[in-house]
């Protein structure tokens, strides 16, 4: 290894001094030119949409327009096997840990938007290279080394500096998207505490046919009876009994299509549940169709707004939408970089040698400003800015049309709890008068006071009474749950808990190294809101290193 040139201490100092001096220089600038930095692009507003001062059936003294809420709204149903049903779906239902796991996603690409407001490129390089130079070309000099070997280490930086707000429109956009995942995840929540009680409600309400179903089949078997000992007497034609025996292998062909649909139902119960088709039958036990309170907490329709999470993610959506347009403004402008490199080259040719790589001599840098600007684009920028406003706007007419479509279907389900709850009491006053005659028809044609017509016609009446009353009961129950998750409630059960479970993180943690981000964050109790924008957003968000 070659000796160190004297004076090398020296010059190695003065060229650290001189970049030292250059950064100094520099920095001051750098800063100045950061804080006078613009923001491009429309900062978010909510967008307006129209909503209706009071609820339509809110004269109703069922309906309470001026409470809140409730948001365990189940619990309203003193059920225990529901409540419980309902907390199983919330820790095991695998299409809400799906909404969970794209919660995870979009924070790691905010992390990935955050870092893109840092020097882009940070890395260190180095090569070695064996170089052998061709003596069949102009101007060879043969007294240069043709064979040799060269090598070089050192770091190299880039820093695209955001001038116009490219990268904090990417920061901002990228917030609003967690955001809108988190309200994705409530909306999540919401229909599957809705579509677990309204599949419980279903499988009720069949049980409960399929108990007016046997209870008719004896019924009916008893008419049969009679019918048949009265033709073997020969007071009647065998025209009783076929009859008879007609309307009674109709009811019992009922029994297993209801049998049928139950254990559908609960097949669809175990899904939401989390776990495979299954009997079901030790949890849920037996009971009755749930039955609806006296009175329900409505709010007042402004409250949807901040209530129902599928508003809240258009709204979201409207807010990282809005964003893209300055990223994409952006691009109309000379970007500004500053761009630099330190390390060390040698080779083995002349006075140099391999070894020498790290010495004074073999030390060198550069440093700069840049910039760029696609002054020749042919109107592609330009119309991607077009895109993403036409893209705005789209996510706006959505945002509005979500407000219209939750309006819609509360006043749907508030009219037909109205209307199923109205109809049960005269059903109830109709299934009584029909077992009334069914008794009377019975006993009249036992004493051959009239003919077994009489008797099918009340026995089918009273059939279709109580599979009306059946259906009225479990209506009640269903519009109610409707309103409920019309109207947002159920989420709030999320907060101050993981939307992964931990099994799950843990086994992400053995894969890939998640650094903060697991344990995953708990949830807060509110629902997400947008992201500031323009001004009032920071220079530089916190890397997620």
């Amino acid at each position: 290894m070659k000796a160190k040139a004297p004076g090398c201490q020296c010059r190695e100092s003065v060229i650290r001094r001189g970049i030292m001096y250059t950064l100094r220089c520099a920095l001051p600038g750098l800063l100045a030119a950061l804080t006078a930095c613009t923001t491009l692009g429309p900062d978010h507003a909510t967008p307006e949409a129209e909503v209706e001062a009071q609820w339509l059936a809110q004269d109703d003294p069922a309906f309470q327009a001026g409470k809140d809420v409730n948001s365990d709204w189940w619990t309203q149903f003193n059920d225990p096997v529901l409540d419980r049903l309902v907390q199983m779906a919330y820790e095991q239902n695998l299409s809400l840990q799906i909404a969970g796991l794209r919660i995870m996603e979009a924070r790691a690409q905010l992390g990935i938007a955050i870092g893109s407001q840092y020097p882009q490129l940070q890395e260190a390089a180095g090569s070695a290279t064996r170089v052998n130079l061709s003596e069949n070309v102009p101007n060879f000099n043969s007294s240069a080394d043709t064979n040799y070997w060269t090598a070089n280490a050192g770091l190299n930086a880039s820093w695209e500096l955001d001038f116009w707000g490219r990268f904090r429109r990417g920061v901002e956009s990228a917030s609003a998207n967690l955001g809108s995942q988190i309200a994705a995840y409530d909306n999540a929540l919401v229909s599957l505490t809705g579509e677990v009680a309204s599949v419980y409600i279903q499988s009720r309400t069949l049980e409960e046919q399929l108990s007016v179903a046997h209870a008719n089949v004896q019924t009916q078997r008893k008419g049969y009876q009679l019918a048949d000992v009265r033709f073997r007497a020969g007071d009647t034609s065998g025209l009783d009994p076929a009859q008879a025996l007609t309307l009674l292998r109709s009811t019992q062909a009922q029994i297993p299509s209801l049998e049928s649909q139950i254990r559908q139902s609960r097949n669809a119960l175990s899904i939401l549940l989390g776990m495979p088709p299954r009997d079901l039958d030790a949890l849920l036990g037996e009971g009755d169709i749930p039955v609806a309170p006296e009175t329900v907490a409505l709010g007042m329709p402004a409250e949807l707004l901040r209530r129902r999470p599928d508003i809240r993610q258009a709204e979201l959506q409207v807010a990282a939408q809005n964003a893209q347009i300055g990223v994409a403004q952006s691009q109309l402008y000379p970007s500004f970089s500053l761009t630099g490199s330190l390390g060390y080259t040698t080779s083995d040719t002349n006075r140099s040698d391999m070894g020498d790589l790290f010495s004074s001599d073999s030390f060198g840098y550069s440093i700069g400003p840049g910039f760029s600007w696609p002054i020749l684009n042919y109107g592609r920028i330009k119309n991607n800015v077009r895109v993403q406003d036409a893209r705005l706007e789209e996510q706006i007419v959505n945002y509005q049309n979500t407000v219209l479509e939750a309006a819609r279907e509360v006043e749907d389900g508030l009219a037909g709890f109205q209307g199923a709850r109205a109809s049960t009491a005269y059903l109830a006053d109709s299934v009584a008068s029909a077992q009334r005659s069914v008794d009377l028809s019975l006993i009249q044609y036992r004493e051959g006071a009239t003919d077994y017509q009489r008797v099918l016609d009340s026995q089918q009446s009273l059939q279709v009474q109580q599979e009306n009353y059946t259906s009225a009961l479990g209506s009640i129950a269903q519009n109610l749950v409707a309103v409920y998750r019309a109207l947002g409630g159920g989420w709030q059960m999320r907060a101050g808990n993981d939307f992964v479970p931990e099994a799950r993180q843990e086994r992400m943690r053995e894969r890939t190294d998640w650094g903060d981000l697991i344990p995953a964050e708990k949830l807060p109790a509110g629902l997400p809101a947008p992201p500031p924008t323009g001004t009032e957003q920071p220079l530089f968000n916190k890397p997620d290193w």
